[in-house]
């Protein structure tokens, strides 16, 4: 059986993981949700073994989206790849990452843990002074 992979992509636009939310849920009405990228993930085998996207926003992963499909499309004249990806978006121990472009690996040593209810239900900025005192 392969191993789990998931993917790491900034996300542009949004300000904080609530505006993130916000737009899902208002796109996630033309049926599903889907980031179109060039390249298609050569690992997709291992990303569809239960992989997700997680999200980062101001340099700090906050979020993920379970992956459910990777869909080969033309965009204009050129391939492209789908990531078609859950509406569930779920809370992550807040994790400083360094910007970079497109999609990145994400392994499962270097993921951040999901939140429980109760942390989840916490401001972005109570969660950061937590984590920064390393009591996440």
């Amino acid at each position: 059986m392969s191993t789990r992979l998931h993917l790491i992509k900034l996300a542009v636009g949004p300000s904080s993981l609530e505006d993130l939310r916000d737009w899902q849920t208002k796109n996630v009405r033309k049926k599903e949700l889907i980031h179109i990228t060039r390249n298609f993930p050569k690992r997709a085998q291992e990303i569809l073994n239960g992989g997700s996207i997680y999200w980062v926003i101001k340099g700090v992963i906050v979020g993920r989206n379970p992956i459910l499909d990777l869909r080969r499309m033309m965009y204009g004249d050129q391939p492209h790849c789908g990531i078609i990806y859950s509406p569930e978006l779920v809370r992550v121990s807040p994790k400083p990452r360094r910007p970079f472009q497109g999609w990145r690996y994400f392994e499962n040593a270097d993921i951040p843990a999901d939140l429980d209810e109760d942390a989840s239900q916490m401001s972005e900025e109570m969660l950061n002074a937590l984590d920064e005192l390393g009591l996440l």
